[in-house]
């Protein structure tokens, strides 16, 4: 019996089907050229950041008391808080990127110890009356978060964490009357020079 030969040859896949496929390639690889060069981290939040922490610096510089310049910069972290997380969410939004991720869960766990840790030193210092060590425990463990947040970021993070690290042990080491130099120069100027680079660079 003579082979039956189909009059026109079998498709291995539809059209359509191959057309998905290469929409779902084409979206994958953009989505992935964005996140080389992505980081949720907002330039110009860090910038606010930094102005806000200036005026922080100046207003518990004048406080007549260490409790009160410890509220001050208490409210300064709150408000820092609400301006990363504002500033992320805009940003995230307007690169089409979803802000809650797993690399931004991992972003935030390792940030997170250091800050915690930061927190319960705080409260020891103020205890033992010892405030004077506080900006520079406060710069020193704020870089190290940074940096372990920045190993899932762009490589100008862990950078600005270095950078903080550095003033931090600088603090520590320095005349207490360098205070509030070193707390504008840390919490102010790295955050706005950062802030600048990163937002130049990375998209806001």
């Amino acid at each position: 019996m003579a082979p039956v030969i189909p009059i026109r040859p079998i498709q291995s896949k539809p059209p359509e089907i191959q057309e998905r496929a290469m929409d779902n390639l084409r979206f994958i690889r953009e989505t992935m050229e964005r996140a080389g060069t992505f980081t949720a981290v907002s330039g110009w939040g860090q910038v606010v950041i930094g102005v806000t922490a200036i005026v922080a610096a100046v207003i518990a510089s004048r406080a007549p008391n260490a409790a009160t310049w410890l509220a001050v910069w208490l409210a300064e972290a709150g408000i820092a808080g609400g301006i990363s997380v504002a500033s992320m969410t805009i940003k995230s939004h307007a690169a089409n990127l979803p802000l809650i991720s797993g690399p931004m869960r991992k972003l935030v766990l390792s940030f997170s110890p250091p800050i915690l840790a930061g927190c319960v030193l705080t409260l020891a210092l103020h205890a033992s009356l010892g405030l004077g060590l506080a900006p520079g425990v406060w710069l020193l463990l704020y870089g190290a978060g940074v940096i372990s947040a920045g190993t899932y970021s762009v490589p100008i993070v862990p950078v600005m964490g270095a950078a903080f690290m550095g003033v931090g042990m600088v603090a520590l080491i320095a005349p207490a009357s360098w205070a509030t130099a070193l707390l504008i120069g840390g919490f102010g100027g790295l955050h706005i020079l950062f802030g600048v680079l990163i937002a130049r660079r990375h998209g806001g």
